[in-house]
């Protein structure tokens, strides 16, 4: 677990790369925000979450399995990040932010990717 990364992973190192080449420009990680978001575009007041899809337990996605050892440890740790992204959320549109998350499992159709985040950034 210790080589477990929560900065610069593969999924948001390809979705940084990707904004970057359609001429968006953005912060890293900002720990003054709630949940330290992944990508912050404060002109805009737009942030983007990448959340690997096992980790945060993505609904109906095949990545987000649950470990069949070890239950009590796993069943508590998914619950925590579920509710703990979900205050990050929260806290980010009480305060005027727009937020998205982009699922590992949605990286790979790019061009249903790039329209989303297109809409999302411009509206």
């Amino acid at each position: 677990m210790s080589k477990i990364r929560s900065k610069d992973t593969g999924p948001e190192m390809q979705v940084r790369r990707m904004l970057h080449q359609m001429g968006y420009r953005y912060r890293v990680h900002q720990k003054k925000l709630p949940g330290s978001p992944d990508l912050v575009f404060p002109a805009r007041r737009k942030v983007i979450f990448v959340h690997g899809c096992f980790w945060h337990q993505h609904k109906g996605c095949k990545r987000a399995y649950v470990p069949s050892t070890n239950m009590s440890y796993w069943m508590p740790k998914f619950r925590l990040t579920r509710e703990r992204d979900q205050r990050a959320l929260d806290n980010l549109i009480a305060t005027g932010w727009d937020a998205i998350i982009v699922w590992e499992c949605e990286i790979t159709e790019i061009g249903v990717l790039k329209k989303h985040l297109i809409k999302f950034l411009e509206a």
